[in-house]
């Protein structure tokens, strides 16, 4: 069993990567549309079009990180060197540059794509370093819950940093001479400061995260091939193994749900409950974070009496049915109690699910590594990523999409009937669809426990001839 400080270690990698992703699947649309000055379909259009070149460079980063040797092992030193650059690039995504419009179009665009090539260059190795600090399945589970802990702390410390920032400003004046009454009407730099903040941060923990963990698995040694053909080998090898395309479709699924709910809570909060949307929103999403640390802490308890498989369908199930309930919800005190509740419970379950599906990607490649004689740990973890990217490229392209073909127009005081009903379809059927498609993906998914236990057991005999 390995030093929990170098599961804290493991932890506070995510921590600095959910700081980001939470603010891109929650502000960022809003910061496009309202801040920025795209067009609702522009933003959606370059959401989806930079994750089909993430959906090239996620695999790439795989087969790279795969085949790095360094003293300080094959993964590992990806934390140090990307720390830096992450930072830079995150705080230059939300600036906003004095320009044309289509410069500006440009620019964003170009940032964002660099964005997350910088997010891949990291969290691809960093997803893959599970398979290498443990051979252990119930270990793995272990790190995974460390990993997701320490992610939703991030992800409560940006919200926190957020709210601090919306109390500050909230009754000003803005550059126009505006009164600021929602996240989209700050200034451009007062959002470029508070980012600063946060990606300093950042560094910081990817640094720490690469001081505190060790490699200690040996992996199987790919042999002595020429570099194309390894690379249409480990290639073939993915491609044939069909528990990782169902575990991508519930991972894809998932991130699905939670970037839907999340881009769409803040036009929630400004236009159906007609409440302060600055202190509401970020409490509302605040909540979320507190719910979902909850729920990792529950996720190998809970796995362990049902199996991963099992409790990951039943997480999605109880999300999915919680989700529509928001619907019916009344605008009204007693409402948004009971939204800040179902807030809570539907947090709590993807909470439990989410290190199981990185506890299940290092089942995957061990499944792999047996199959095939490979070990493409990386390539595999590569998947995790373009889940999450892909997941938030079509969550963030339907929210943009719908929110612009129904009519929302942020300059209305009061939008259309039809705009407020695909903003309730955003928070409750439209998530609830994702997570029924989850569930079906997984039903097929075949590597239960007592497989995975025959599996470690080949493998340990195996890595030690």
């Amino acid at each position: 069993m390995n030093r929990l400080s170098e599961k804290i270690g493991y932890g506070l990698g995510d921590m600095a990567s959910s700081m980001f992703w939470k603010i891109f699947s929650y502000y960022l649309p809003i910061f496009y549309s309202d801040v920025f000055g795209l067009r609702p379909v522009h933003a959606a259009t370059l959401l989806l079009v930079t994750k089909l070149y993430d959906a090239v460079s996620d695999p790439v980063m795989g087969l790279v990180a795969d085949r790095t040797q360094t003293r300080w092992g094959k993964y590992r030193p990806y934390l140090l060197w990307m720390a830096v650059p992450f930072a830079v690039i995150g705080i230059l995504s939300f600036y906003v540059p004095d320009g044309s419009y289509t410069f500006k179009h440009v620019y964003a665009y170009l940032m964002y794509i660099l964005m997350m090539t910088a997010y891949t260059a990291v969290n691809v190795p960093y997803g893959a370093m599970l398979g290498l600090v443990t051979d252990d399945s119930r270990e793995k589970s272990v790190y995974s819950s460390f990993r997701m802990f320490f992610a939703y702390v991030g992800s409560f410390v940006a919200m926190g940093i957020f709210w601090i920032f919306e109390r500050s400003v909230f009754g000003t004046e803005n550059a126009q001479g505006r009164i600021i009454r929602s996240v989209g009407d700050a200034d451009p730099l007062q959002w470029t400061g508070v980012i600063a903040v946060v990606a300093g941060l950042c560094a910081l923990l990817f640094v720490a995260c690469f001081l505190l963990t060790r490699e200690h698995v040996k992996p199987a040694e790919k042999s002595d091939d020429d570099a194309s053909g390894s690379i249409r080998k480990d290639l073939r090898a993915l491609a044939g193994n069909g528990p990782w395309w169902l575990l991508l479709g519930g991972a894809i699924c998932q991130l699905l749900c939670l970037s839907i709910r999340g881009g769409a809570a803040a036009y929630y909060f400004a236009n159906i409950l007609q409440a302060h949307p600055l202190l509401s929103c970020a409490v509302f999403l605040t909540l979320g974070e507190i719910g979902q640390m909850a729920g990792v802490l529950l996720a190998v308890p809970v796995s362990e009496r049902l199996g991963k498989r099992e409790s990951f369908m039943l997480m999605l199930a109880l999300s999915a049915v919680l989700s529509c309930v928001i619907w019916f919800l009344p605008a009204s005190p007693g409402g948004v109690w009971l939204l800040a509740a179902l807030q809570v419970l539907i947090s709590l379950a993807f909470g439990i699910a989410a290190p199981l599906v990185w506890s299940m990607f290092a089942d995957v490649a061990d499944y792999s590594e047996l199959r095939n004689g490979r070990s493409s740990t990386a390539l595999i973890f590569s998947s995790s990523s373009m889940a999450q990217k892909f997941g938030g490229a079509i969550g963030g392209f339907l929210l943009l999409s719908l929110l612009g073909l129904f009519g929302y127009d942020k300059d209305l005081a009061v939008q259309a009937p039809r705009t407020l009903d695909v903003i309730k379809a955003l928070m409750s059927f439209i998530p609830a669809a994702g997570a029924a498609l989850g569930i079906l993906c997984l039903s097929f998914y075949p590597l239960r426990t007592e497989r995975m236990k025959d599996i470690q057991q080949q493998l340990s005999l195996r890595r030690e001839i």
